[in-house]
């Protein structure tokens, strides 16, 4: 919900709920504070190698920090690794290409 209410409703000029958003920075700040524990025991969210619970991060989180002003919840060793893939790169230029 926090990247509808902050990336995708102002495009499509759909009214911003700061409640909404508050209430989802809380949740998201919560879940960011559990992935930054288990990556003290791995590389990765599932384990050393890169997987499915990384990748399906990367659509959502490049629209927070790329779209908005709040990517600063997502800078930090995690989003370092997965978003300077060489994969990821190839598809964000693939997409400004469009």
């Amino acid at each position: 919900m926090a990247v509808f209410q902050l990336a995708f409703a102002p495009r499509m000029n759909i009214k911003q709920y700061k409640v909404v958003i508050k209430q989802n920075e809380e949740k998201l700040s919560k879940v960011l504070d559990m992935y930054e524990k288990r990556l003290i025991e791995a590389q990765f969210l599932a384990s050393d190698e890169f997987y499915l619970a990384d990748l399906s991060h990367l659509p959502n989180t490049q629209y927070m920090v790329s779209d908005t002003n709040e990517g600063n919840s997502f800078t930090g060793r995690w989003w370092d690794k997965i978003s300077s893939r060489d994969s990821r790169k190839k598809v964000i230029d693939l997409q400004k290409g469009a």
